[in-house]
């Protein structure tokens, strides 16, 4: 008896390449999906919403065929097509899929709207040649409960008027305006002053931004001014990103930004391009908003044959993952892999797209670029807008028991009584003011009885709370404020990407602790602590705030 092959051909080497190979008819069907995309790496994501867009999933044999054509190994391929929501591999011998999935938000708002009892109905009785699967938010907070029909969003949804979109299509949503409209209007005469006076008026700009004090607005509030200045502090090439995934629930106000007036976030982003001498710009739009990705490529377009820009601008599609709303996980994405977060370096800009340095803005601080560096004595009337001596100006996201939910556009400092009162109707008849959450989903939950603490940067972090980008979901005294937890801590697990042990095991260990009949409330700081502490990014790190906060502000909440 012998341990192994012992003649002379076992060793030999193996004759042709390694691994599963393409089939021809795998090779035609990448082509044909391809067409217009470059076969480059970094375009990996947009490849596989190709194939997923036109074979209604993503075929193993697909896959093998893509790797090839982008001359990546099929593991890359494979692991990045896994990682986000809106992309379903499927064996080469599976069933097709039901020509249409329906997608349910099963995200806070929406859960308070009904959307669990959505979810149950359609999924009992789905409407013929449809599948019915629970999604998380979708940006239609203010219109709840929501789904996606395929990627079209149908709000205010019923199980009628889900069959009726099944068999006619969802309500068009409204066209964001044209470039006319916005030229009409003296858009752009910004973006021309500023590049008339060329990189001498580069000082004056940064002094103006610090005097107007506009910060980050995607959550992290970093000023404006500073990044600007480290961005520049790098040597060139440079780039600019557009950050526009918002995917916190509760949050829709780049939506809102993009649907209302797009042309003044290219200006905006234009503007910035600008400032640090980029060479091109790149937006990274969720694929949940397929409508504001439409207007977009034809308002850029419209932009090329106006002669307006002066350097590219890319627009690169999301595919389902909220964690690519961190910077650095959005990075990743944008050069075609997982959107794992990075370790962050000293300061921002540095190591950014490409290796280069990288300017990242959320949409709607570039909303405001146009009129506070534009506009005379724009900085300064910008800042005297705020309340409580903060200054400026924020859209609120408000959802939830108030009478007219939606974007807010609000003094800095606004309180959330007056949010409810001066901006949007009072609370919604039959509901009692009991709780809020000050900034989505991470931020915390708070009890009415702080309604009078300022929402700015900085103002509730003496609650253990904060602002965030400002997404405001209110709660009534007919809201479980523990299931409300439950939900968030929920979402955080599914979103979480895995790279850390922290906020990988952590959020799902939160989730089995917070379904027990009675909470261990030392356990669950002791928890969250360590989440805290040693998750990479902001994901882990935040995502037991609504817990820690009901804890802390509402422990007869708790059960």
């Amino acid at each position: 008896m012998t341990d192994g092959p012992t003649s002379s051909n076992a060793m030999a080497p193996r004759r042709g390449p390694r691994g599963r190979q393409p089939s021809e008819t795998d090779r035609a069907a990448v082509a044909a999906a391809a067409v217009g995309l470059a076969p480059v790496p970094e375009m990996l994501i947009e490849h596989l919403h190709a194939l997923q867009d036109r074979h209604g999933g993503l075929r193993a044999g697909h896959l093998v065929a893509l790797a090839e054509a982008l001359r990546l190994a099929p593991v890359e391929v494979f692991e990045v097509a896994s990682f986000y929501h809106h992309f379903e591999i499927l064996e080469d011998t599976a069933p097709v899929p039901a020509p249409l999935t329906v997608r349910v938000c099963n995200s806070l708002p929406c859960q308070l709207a009904g959307g669990g009892a959505l979810l149950d109905a359609l999924s009992a009785a789905p409407p013929a040649g449809t599948r019915v699967v629970a999604a998380p938010c979708m940006g239609a907070c203010h219109h709840a409960p929501a789904c996606a029909l395929g990627h079209e969003l149908l709000e205010s949804a019923t199980p009628a008027a889900v069959a009726a979109a099944v068999q006619g299509g969802p309500p068009a949503l409204p066209s964001p305006p044209g470039l006319d409209a916005y030229l009409a209007r003296g858009g752009y005469a910004a973006l021309r002053a500023i590049r008339q006076v060329g990189e001498d008026g580069r000082d004056a700009m940064l002094a103006t931004l610090e005097a107007a004090s506009l910060r980050g607005l995607g959550g992290a509030g970093f000023p404006t001014s500073r990044k600007w200045r480290l961005v520049l502090s790098q040597p060139g090439p440079r780039h600019m990103v557009v950050n526009a995934d918002e995917g916190e629930p509760g949050t829709f106000k780049d939506r809102y930004c993009l649907e209302t007036e797009p042309h003044r976030v290219l200006e905006g982003m234009l503007i910035a391009a600008h400032a640090i001498g980029a060479e091109a710009c790149w937006i990274y739009l969720r694929d949940e908003y397929p409508h504001l990705r439409r207007a977009l490529e034809r308002e850029i377009a419209a932009l090329g044959a106006a002669g307006i820009p002066w350097l590219p601008i890319h627009l690169r599609r999301g595919a389902g993952a909220y964690i690519c709303g961190e910077e650095t996980a959005l990075l990743e994405s944008l050069e075609g892999r997982r959107g794992y977060p990075r370790h962050k370096p000293p300061f921002p800009g540095e190591h950014g797209l490409f290796g280069r340095p990288t300017l990242i803005h959320n949409v709607e601080t570039l909303w405001f670029l146009p009129e506070v560096l534009g506009e005379p004595n724009g900085a300064a009337r910008f800042a005297e807008r705020g309340r409580r001596g903060r200054q400026g100006l924020r859209f609120f996201s408000v959802s939830g028991r108030v009478r007219n939910p939606g974007e807010k556009l609000a003094p800095a400092g606004v309180t959330v009584q007056e949010l409810i009162e001066e901006f949007s109707g009072g609370m919604a008849e039959g509901h009692r003011f009991a709780a809020y959450l000050p900034g989505g989903a991470s931020g915390g939950i708070l009890p009415a009885s702080m309604a009078d603490l300022p929402l700015d940067f900085g103002t509730l972090d003496t609650v253990g709370c904060f602002v965030g980008s400002g997404a405001v979901v209110i709660l009534s005294d007919q809201d479980d404020l523990a299931e409300a937890a439950r939900n968030l801590v929920r979402f955080f697990r599914d979103e979480s990407c895995g790279q850390c042990t922290p906020c990988r095991v952590g959020t799902a260990k939160a989730d089995a602790l917070l379904r027990a009949p009675r909470w261990d409330r030392a356990l669950l700081e002791e928890l969250a602590a360590a989440m805290a502490d040693g998750s990479i990014c902001g994901l882990g790190q935040a995502a037991m705030n609504p817990v820690r906060s009901l804890l802390r502000h509402m422990p007869e909440a708790v059960p």
